[in-house]
């Protein structure tokens, strides 16, 4: 388990941070997700057209947290990859769907640094 996200958390928000391609700056989106085995997967609408998706596929390196709006928490150092296994879209699909009622768009897989100190 990831150090600051509980493993029976009713969150419905993930709050990715990835880095502009073009400015280098920090670009925040919040998003649907859902968690399995220790990941977190979340789906872009847009697909490779997602301006986040394109800064992932730039850089992996990433940052999330799990909560509210309002709320303050450490930001999880993670990597991010377009996920094209068709067993794991699958999977992750079927959690989207029971969460939310919804899952069309590419899937993206999170894996958190557990090595890396929050920040």
């Amino acid at each position: 388990m990831v150090r600051g996200v509980s493993r029976d958390t009713p969150e419905r928000f993930l709050y990715l941070t990835t880095t502009g391609r073009v400015t280098g700056q920090p670009r925040t989106i919040e998003i649907w997700f859902v968690e399995r085995m220790g990941r977190y997967y979340i789906i872009a609408e847009r697909r490779e057209k997602a301006q986040w998706v394109q800064n992932l596929e730039r850089d992996s390196a990433v940052h999330f947290r799990v909560g509210a709006r309002d709320e303050v928490g450490p930001a999880i150092p993670a990597k991010a990859r377009t996920v094209r296994e068709p067993d794991l879209v699958a999977a992750v699909s079927s959690l989207m769907n029971v969460k939310y009622g919804w899952s069309d768009g590419l899937v993206v897989e999170i894996l958190p640094d557990t090595t890396a100190a929050p920040t």
